[in-house]
This record gives C-alpha cells, structure tokens and sequence, in this order.
C-alpha cells in the first residue's frame, strides 16, 4: 500500500529533488503518475494502515540521479500497479451496472464491496445515519438501521429492545427485560444447478431464526456488564463470550474465534434501551478495529431516534386524549332532532387544534348546536378551546339567548389574554316551534338543505371574533321546516391555498343540492353518509387546518303532539292541571298513564304555585316518551330530600323520583322549568 508523506515532508521532498536534479521535468510527471496509480480509489490518497511503525520508502525519483529512462523521448514509467484489496468490511457504494470502477473488474451484482479505506466508512456511517433518521416511529427507525446495515456492513443483524421501553424521565421498574424487535439477513441465493435453496450452516445466520425472542438482564451478569459499557465489543472479548449466549440464548452459541460478531448496546439519552448484534459470515473478511466505531455510531444514533421515537408516541398519546376528551364523546339525542359530526385533524403530525362543535340539551325539547374555532393548531390552541366550550356549556345551562352567550365568550376569551381569539358561531333549536336563532362571532355562515333539494346560505350577521372585545352580537330567528338540514361547520371546510373562503362556500352548497338530488326531492340524504361526502369535496391541496363538522336534521314536533296551558297561580291550579293532563292523555290514547301523571303534575304544580307571582306554564310533549314541563318565575331549584316521618313536606319530589324515568330542574333567564318523563306503554 503506497503511503504519502505529510505537508512537511512533501515540501522537503519536492525542494531536494528540485535542487538535486534541475532540469529533471519528467521525474516529477514519473512522481505524480506514481501517486495517481495509488490513488486509483475515487482520486483521494490511501491512509496508512493503523499500527504501522515503518515509514515510507522515499520515491526513487526524488533520490536517483536521471538516466537514460528520463531523457526528453523516453516513455514515462507506467503507474505502480494496483494494490491488494485488503480484508476489512463490505462498503455501501457499487456502480448500478454491476461493475467495480474502483478495481476495473467485473464485480456480481447484488454483492457489496469492499470498504478499502476510512472514506469508505464515513460515507457509510453518513448514508447509514441519513437512512435511519428518516424514521419518524420506532418500527420505521429499526427498519432503517436493518436496511442500512444489510448487506452493506453485516450479513445479518438482531436489534434487542427493552420491554417496556421507558419514556422519558421515567424510572424503570421491575427487571430489565429484552425483547428481539427484528431481524434482517441476506437472503439465501438459489442453486443455479439445482434450482433450490442451499441448506443454511452457518451458525452465525441461524441465530436470526433461532434466537432467544425474550431475555433477562441479571443485575451483575456478564449483559448487564457490556450493557453498561456502552461500548461495542467483539464476540472474542471476555465479557462478550459470557454476554452473547446470555442474549441469544445457550442452544446457538456464537464462536469467538474470528471476529464475525459484534455486540453494540444501544443507549438513549438517559439509559440503556436494547443492544444490537452485527454478524458476518465465516467466508467473509472478519470485522476489524475501525469498524468498532461504525458499529457505535449506528447505534448511537439510532438510540436515540428510537428515544425520539417514543417521547413522540407519548406526545401524539397526549393530543390524542386531549382532543378526544376535548370533544364530545358522543351526541345527545334530543327530541325533534337527529345530530352527525365529524372532526380532521389538519395533518397527522399535528392531531391537536383549535377546532370545536357541540350540541346541548336546553329545557322544552330544545337544543343548542356550537362550533367555534380557536386561532392556532398548538396544545394552547386547544387548551383554550376547552376552557371556551365549558363556558359555552356552562352559558347554555343557564338557557341565555345566544348573543349574550357570545358576550359572555367573548368576555372569558378577554380574561384568558390579549391574542385569545376565536370564532364561533351559536344556534337554538325549538322543534315545537320549528324555529332556529342564531347568533355569529365572525364564523363562516350555516348552510340550510331544505327538504325539496334546495341548499341556502343563510344570511346572518357576521359579527366581531371572539376576544375582539366592546363588540354587540346580534342574533337572528329562522323558520327550520321538517326535513331540513343545517350544517355548521369551520373555515378549514372551505377554505385553503388553493380558494378563498366565499368559493368554499359556494362548492359546499352546489355539492350538498347535488347529494339532495340522488335521494329525490321527498327523501333527505343519510346523515351520516352526508357528512362523508362532503368530506369528500376536498383536494389533495385543501387540507390547511383542522375541520369541524356538525349537521342537524330537523325533524321537529307536530303541533298535536304538544298540550300547552297557562294556570293562574291559584290554590284551584292542581286541580285543574289534573283535568286539563286527564283531557290530553284520552286525547293521545294513553289512558294507562292517567294515575301517573295526575299524582306527578298535582305535586310539581303544587309547589309551583306556592312562591310563583306570575302564572305557571304547563306542557305536555308526545314524542317517543310522555315529557311533561311546568316553568314558573322562581329561579330557586328544587332539591330532592329524605322528608322526617314530622315533616308536613318536602315528599313531592320523592314521588316524582320513584316514579318517573327521569326528571330534572332547568333555572331560565327569567325562572326555571321542572319537568319528567315517563315511558309510554308498548314504547320498548
């Protein structure tokens, strides 16, 4: 192997021959053919083998004085030949034709090279760490240390990780246990002659398949020990030879021998996370030094994207949990009403925004529709919006009109901070009135598919942001026909790079006539199968922020179906509800609840008229159950309490509680409504 003196050296070298031999052009052209024959390898000058003590032999040109082979017609001396390819390990470049241009031979495809020097290691351990820190997930970053590896540097490889592997900060508890991950080797070639698959005997190899899935690290065994060394070793070491068989199990022991197997603990950032092991052939050049610190860059590096790996699992855990408990769960199933939604993230490393919908019970069969959309697609994004939607609940528990409910947002979007904004858009649902109001806060408008095939934006006033402040929201009553669906919806629907916000729009609603128009003019779409084809509107280049999708089809309650009075707040009130429930329930052919009933709203009535000022409401609604309403101008709730065997009182609310399927008190703007329901007989 021709080694090259350093920059010092050189310079003498040259000024002696200058001086030496004058008029001796031809000796330096003799001298530089000479270094370009060694340089044969990509242009770069071999290294000097490490361990070398002797130096090199000075160039016969730079001390011989010129002869017959140097006149100006001589030839040049051709270049030293080339040298012996030395035994060290496979390298990751070959020409795609098969042909090895380092040597000028022949060389099989699909057989790797031999690295002939450290730039062939570096550029290695550069392609390897490049390929393995494409992985995002731990399979991918495993994958990738396997690829890298096989057949380039190894014959075969087994990557042990620990079980569980620990995230974090987080201390590990109970026995430090490792399990077999993946394994990767070159696959066995054909019999040309034969046509079959030659028997596999080397040992090395067939410890990918029989190798021990799950181990044990005893604390002060011989593992344990290399594990702590972070160092990679070879299988002839001391503490390998007693490690190895402690990995893989004692039926396959590995042969120390030759250095064919490498054993390299993987360490993340804080402790070891799993080891990997490279093996070679008996018939291939066994590894040397150098490669010791090939293996342990591999492996350093992809301990630590496994690390990363796995904080980002935890972390796309936690967004998944946050949004999930973020947003309902479930929706309700309010009478006169059928509800689908529908939620997208923006992208799949970003599950987590500001996006939100919601849909809430109010007292008289009501019910509020809520979507809103907090600015950002952070943690913060959606911390904040689940403060905004508990507000909304909380606001729509005390049955508000929606503009005040916006005031009251806009108020608690103020107090979180100055950047706090958001939109969102608020709508109350009677189906006794089939009547819709609606309230915005600079949201994009609903669209209204009427039952015919007729898509309608519904014009309602734009408003400020929330978080904007000293702004008036105003809201707007809509007629909401039987059959007719309402979709509420955020601006990541209609709104990307490619179109503004009004184009969105206007593609919604063509799409949304378009789907009506399949079912017929007399039958509206599926819900949900609605909700997916409108999902379905968007591109490959429409996916800019998250999506929020809320759709409610109106079904409402006829107007026979509802009993409504008006009773004086008298002492003869009780008994005229009862006359007035008896009258209504022959009405519906519902007899079999006559005793009920009468007991309940005689006890509910009752109380009502004791404090109220103003005259009590009562209301019975026939759906799928018998609901019935009594409302007053006394905003106190009632509390169900054990009454004492002295009391006069306080046993109404007991009976209402045994006897009923469920009942509950709502306070209004201007009282409360206490109301219960009972199953209707042959309802299931």
């Amino acid at each position: 192997m021709t080694e090259y003196p350093t920059s010092h050296e050189g310079r003498q070298g040259r000024h002696h021959g200058t001086a030496a031999h004058p008029a001796d052009p031809r000796g330096a052209l003799r001298r530089a053919q000479e270094a370009s024959g060694s340089m044969a390898d990509g242009g770069l000058p071999q290294q000097p083998r490490r361990g070398s003590a002797k130096p090199p032999a000075p160039s016969p040109s730079a001390t011989a004085p010129p002869g017959p082979a140097d006149t100006e017609h001589s030839q040049p001396r051709s270049p030293s030949p080339e040298p012996v390819r030395p035994a060290g390990p496979v390298g990751p470049v070959g020409p795609p034709d098969g042909a090895d241009r380092r040597i000028g031979q022949p060389h099989p495809p699909g057989q790797p090279v031999a690295m002939r020097r450290d730039g062939d290691r570096l550029r290695f351990v550069g392609a390897a760490t490049r390929r393995i820190a494409r992985g995002l997930d731990l399979d991918e970053i495993v994958m990738g240390l396997c690829r890298a590896t096989v057949p380039t540097f190894a014959d075969a490889i087994l990557v042990y990780l620990r079980e569980p592997l620990p995230v974090g900060d987080e201390r590990p508890t109970g026995p430090m246990m490792l399990r077999l991950r993946r394994t990767d080797r070159i696959p066995e070639e054909p019999d040309s002659e034969v046509g079959t698959l030659p028997a596999v005997s080397v040992p090395q190899l067939e410890l990918t398949q029989g190798s021990a899935e799950l181990c044990e690290v005893r604390p002060g065994g011989a593992l344990a020990e290399v594990l702590r060394g972070v160092r990679p070793v070879f299988a002839e070491s001391p503490a390998a030879l007693a490690a190895l068989p402690e990995l893989l199990g004692t039926a396959l022991p590995v042969s120390g021998e030759q250095r064919h197997t490498i054993l390299a603990p993987l360490r993340g950032r804080r402790r070891v996370i799993g080891a990997a092991v490279f093996l070679r052939r008996p018939d291939r050049p066994a590894f040397e030094s150098d490669d010791l610190l090939v293996a342990g860059q591999l492996a350093t590096h992809s301990a630590l994207g496994i690390d990363k790996a796995v904080l980002y699992g935890r972390e796309a855990y936690i967004a998944d949990e946050l949004q999930r408990t973020m947003l309902p769960e479930t929706l309700p199933n309010p009478t006169g009403v059928r509800l689908a939604s529908r939620y997208l993230p923006a992208a799949e490393t970003a599950r987590v925004g500001g996006d939100w919908y919601d849909a809430i019970p109010l007292p008289g069969s009501r019910v509020a529709l809520v979507v809103g959309d907090v600015m950002g697609h952070s943690m913060t994004s959606a911390a904040i919006m689940g403060q905004l939607r508990t507000t909304a609940q909380t606001l729509a528990g005390l049955d508000l009109p929606p503009q005040e409910v916006l005031h009251h947002l806009d108020e608690q979007a103020q107090r979180l901070g100055t950047d706090r904004m958001a939109t969102c858009l608020y709508a109350v649902y009677d189906p006794v009135s089939h009547r819709i109001t609606i309230a915005n806060a600079g949201h994009p408008p609903p669209v209204l598919l009427h039952l015919g095939g007729r898509a309608e934006v519904l014009r309602v006033p734009p408003g400020a942001p929330i978080g904007v402040g000293g702004v008036d929201f105003e809201a707007v009553e809509l007629d909401a026909p039987a059959g007719a669906t309402l979709l509420l919806y955020t601006d990541g629907l209609v709104e990307s790079r490619l179109r503004d916000v009004w184009t969105g729009i206007e593609q919604l609603r063509e799409r949304l006539a378009a789907t009506a128009q399949l079912t017929g003019p007399d039958h509206p779409p599926p819900l949900e199968a609605l909700c997916d084809d409108i999902l379905d509107m968007l591109g490959p280049g429409d996916r800019d922020d998250d999506i929020a999708l809320l759709a409610a089809r109106f079904d409402g309650i006829a107007p026979s179906d509802v009993a409504y009075w008006f009773l004086d707040p008298e002492d003869a009130a009780p008994s005229r509800a009862r006359r007035l429930a008896r009258s209504a329930l022959a009405r519906w052919d519902l007899e079999d609840l006559t005793d009920s009933v009468e007991l309940l709203v005689s006890e509910v009535v009752t109380n009502a008229v004791r404090y109220a000022s103003r005259p009590v409401t009562l209301r019975l609604l026939r759906t799928d159950v018998l609901r019935c309403e009594v409302g007053d101008d006394v905003p106190q709730l009632p509390r169900l309490r054990q009454a004492r065997a002295t009391d006069e009182g306080g046993r109404g609310l007991y009976l209402v509680n045994r006897l009923t399927r469920r009942w509950g008190a709502t306070r209004l703007s201007a009282g409360k409504v206490v109301w219960f329901e009972l199953a209707r007989p042959g309802a299931g």
